[in-house]
Formats: structure tokens, C-alpha cells, sequence
């Protein structure tokens, strides 16, 4: 009888351990129940704007911002794996160490990027889920499974080369130079004026302003009365128009968001 009763916890014990083994890797584990992860990617544009604002992480602050298909960037990649297997990325899906995804720290999400280990010439293309890594000179943050096809796994960390291939989860034929969408745009207002005629001359000297801001005339109304106030446009984050500001070659300009 004991014998018996010994066969059947061994048993127990072998299709317990065989049946772990073999759930799908699309799967994470939460109390007693296994879930599936969702391959859906999330590109809705209430998620889009929240991930585009700037944010901070341990005082400092990050300003996720616009970039262009062809553009390359270099840097430390890391990765990160089982500890956040499972657990839900900054655009609201759940973390998938076996997906080719990634962080990155200003990116729009659903950025497509191929990330070249410098070390050996591997290259892996990813889809950008995630913010991070918040660490200083790093680059990106690998699933595990894009660091293990860069070989990058034992070391932690390496040298890596970024492209942007596309946006939205997709790749953009090499040929189509495309800018990732515009969700918000960031302003200067460099002057105002109660005369119109004012503020369309000052409209006209700083338009095309160093060959890349546009002016616009904004009509409002102050203390009852109309007021014409010009903008500096096409900043693509809010850094880049703290920047701009700082040199100051306009007294009073401030930041309009819209």
C-alpha cells in the first residue's frame, strides 16, 4: 500500500514537471492560472499621446520626440527578461520575453528598428513596446530574445548601432523617407502685438526661420481686446524648444503645446 502510494506522488510529480515544461512561451504565470499574452499590438492613438508626453524617471526628465526613417543612432544596448515576463509595457501590452520587442526612451511606440551588434555584425529588428532603459549611456533595452540573436546575453551588455526602418509595427520600403506621425506639436510664441498689421510683419521676417520653423499668426483675446500673437512652429519635443528658448534671441518666447 505505501508503495503504491509512493508510485502515484512520483507519478504526480513527473506529469506535474513534464506539463510545466511544456506550456507555450506565449504564456505567463500569475497565482494558480497561466495567461496567454496578446501578439496584438496596441497603435491606438489615446496610447500614442500618453507615450509621447514628456516624462520623468528619478528626477530627470525624457522627451520622447519625432524621428525619420534612415536615422541612426549609437549607444549600450542591454536586455531584460523573466523578471518581466509577463508584466505590462508603457504602451499597455504584456511583456513578451520571446517577442522581438524593445525599450527605448523617446521613440514613439511601434517604432521599427534594426539594432547591429557592433561586436560581431549581428543585426535583429524589433518593435519598440517599451520605455527604458533608464540607465545612463544605454541605448535600448532587448527582449531576451533579440539579445540572444545578437549574442549579448552572457555579456549584458553591448555595443549597438540603431536604424529606423519604419513606424506603426511596419516596415517602410528604404526608397519613402517618412517622418513618424505627428501626435502633438510644440510652438514658441516669440512675439504679440494689438495691431495686426504688427504682428504680420514680424510673421513675414521670422517665417522659414533657420530654414526649418514656420511662423502662424494666432488672433486671441486680452483684457477685452483682440491680440495678435505669432508663433514659431515645428518643434518636434518639448527639449527641443527649451533649447531654442535658451539661446535667447527672443526676450519673453515661451512654449505653446497644442
Amino acid at each position: 500500500m505505501l508503495y503504491q502510494i509512493r508510485k502515484i506522488i512520483i507519478l504526480s510529480l513527473i506529469l506535474f514537471f513534464v506539463g510545466c515544461s511544456t506550456i507555450p512561451r506565449n504564456y505567463y504565470y500569475e497565482g494558480h492560472y497561466y495567461h496567454p499574452i496578446s501578439h496584438k499590438i496596441n497603435n491606438s492613438i489615446a496610447m500614442q499621446k500618453a507615450t509621447m508626453r514628456p516624462y520623468s524617471v528619478d528626477g530627470k526628465m525624457y522627451y520622447p520626440t519625432i524621428v525619420q526613417t534612415g536615422n541612426t543612432y549609437t549607444g549600450i544596448a542591454s536586455w531584460y527578461g523573466p523578471n518581466f515576463h509577463g508584466k505590462r509595457t508603457s504602451d499597455g501590452e504584456y511583456y513578451n520575453m520571446y517577442a522581438m520587442t524593445a525599450a527605448n526612451k523617446t521613440l514613439p511606440m511601434n517604432t521599427i528598428v534594426k539594432v547591429t551588434n557592433l561586436l560581431n555584425g549581428k543585426s535583429v529588428i524589433v518593435r519598440i513596446n517599451d520605455r527604458g532603459p533608464f540607465v545612463k549611456n544605454r541605448i535600448i533595452d532587448l527582449s531576451y530574445a533579440a539579445a540572444n540573436k545578437l549574442d549579448i546575453v552572457s555579456s549584458g551588455t553591448a555595443p549597438v548601432r540603431l536604424r529606423i526602418l519604419g513606424f506603426n509595427g511596419k516596415i517602410i520600403p528604404s526608397s519613402e523617407k517618412r517622418e513618424s506621425v505627428r501626435l502633438s506639436d510644440f510652438s514658441v510664441q516669440i512675439g504679440s502685438f494689438r495691431n495686426p498689421s504688427g504682428a504680420k510683419i514680424y510673421q513675414q521676417r521670422y517665417n522659414n526661420y533657420l530654414n526649418r520653423y514656420k511662423t502662424i499668426i494666432v488672433k486671441g483675446i486680452y483684457e477685452n481686446r483682440p491680440i495678435y500673437r505669432v508663433w514659431l512652429s515645428g518643434f518636434k519635443s518639448e527639449n527641443e524648444a527649451r533649447d531654442f528658448i535658451s539661446e535667447g534671441n527672443f526676450r519673453g518666447a515661451f512654449i505653446i503645446r497644442r
